[in-house]
């Protein structure tokens, strides 16, 4: 398999809820005039306590500093995996788990921080760019890795970073950090779809009432109910787009411009975290997406800026919950 270094550098950022109104006009502009802007890689959740905006420079660009916005401070780099030489941004996503022993396990245990973002197209593993010669040499052993600069995709070997890190070291440690997080499971059916760009003007006024006025009961901040959680992700990414919402979201969108796969499938929500998990923390994909590659259970995985979200099919929630109750159970190592 190949491991793609693609041609954007990220920002993850946070907008307030009640500081939306301050953002609507560059948000708007970023989601449906691509012509008005530069931007290539952008992607806004709506969880219940604010919205997570990750884009690239020039969509970073549109906005405004503002008391209501929340920027984490690093470059972002997302890496994609390609099989059988086609990129994945032309079918649907494999799911984090396929990548969870050969990406993500291996990068925990040299404690690099990762971010993902899981989209109907693809899996995109965010790390900083300062972690970039930790990754490489981490993963060229497993990977033929190549970065995109141009369009064009030139191989890239360990000693070809060079920005002084090293690897730590750690490459015997058995165990990800001792932190099991909380995780809820609301009661919410998911559906991970996809939209043809061109008939993104014929869904422009359900889209912004949903993102932008949503009419579900207001949730306390911070306190999503186990009944059901205010989540949806809209990423508009190299030309693909791709929207997760629930079901009750979606009877508000006509049936024929959304596509899923053939199946249909449903999913429910694993998330992850008791309190805000920061962005320094090592092994919190890990603690969820390990478990469920070795039950051979796929998922969809968004991290956002304050917790972190897995979608799992809802014939196997039972036994993803049993899974997390056993994890739960283990005695903590170090």
């Amino acid at each position: 398999m190949d491991l793609h270094i693609l041609d954007h550098r990220l920002r993850v950022t946070s907008i307030s809820k009640n500081g939306l109104v301050h953002f609507t006009h560059p948000l708007i502009k970023l989601i449906f005039l691509r012509n008005r802007t530069r931007c290539k890689f952008f992607s806004l959740t709506e969880t219940p306590e604010n919205y997570t905006a990750v884009l690239d420079e020039e969509g970073f660009k549109e906005l405004q500093p503002s008391e209501h916005l929340k920027v984490e401070g690093s470059i972002w780099l997302p890496l994609n995996v390609v099989s059988n030489g086609n990129a994945s941004s032309s079918s649907q996503a494999v799911g984090v788990t396929k990548i969870a022993k050969s990406v993500i396990a291996p990068l925990a245990q040299q404690h690099v921080s990762v971010f993902m973002l899981s989209t109907y197209q693809t899996d995109f593993i965010l790390v900083r760019e300062s972690d970039l010669s930790v990754v490489i040499s981490t993963l060229e052993e497993e990977f033929s890795i190549f970065k995109e600069v141009g369009g064009e995709s030139i191989p890239v070997h360990s000693q070809d970073v060079s920005n002084g890190l090293q690897k730590n070291g750690r490459e015997g440690t058995p165990h990800f950090p001792p932190t099991v997080h909380p995780v809820l499971i609301p009661q919410n059916q998911f559906c991970v779809m996809s939209l043809d760009p061109a008939t993104l003007p014929s869904i422009a006024t359900t889209l912004i009432d949903v993102l932008f006025y949503s009419n579900s009961p207001k949730e306390e901040e911070g306190s999503p109910s186990s009944q059901g959680i205010k989540f949806f992700s809209f990423s508009l990414i190299d030309g693909y787009i791709s929207l997760v919402m629930d079901t009750e979201a979606q009877t508000r969108f006509p049936a024929d411009l959304l596509f899923t796969s053939s199946s249909g499938e449903l999913w429910r929500m694993v998330r992850i975290g008791g309190q805000p998990l920061g962005f320094d923390e090592c092994g919190i994909v890990a603690q969820i997406s390990q478990p469920l590659a070795e039950s051979d259970i796929s998922a969809y995985y968004i991290s956002t800026f304050s917790f972190d979200h897995a979608l799992v099919p809802e014939e196997d929630i039972a036994s993803v919950v049993d899974m997390l109750q056993d994890q739960r159970k283990e005695p903590a190592t170090s």
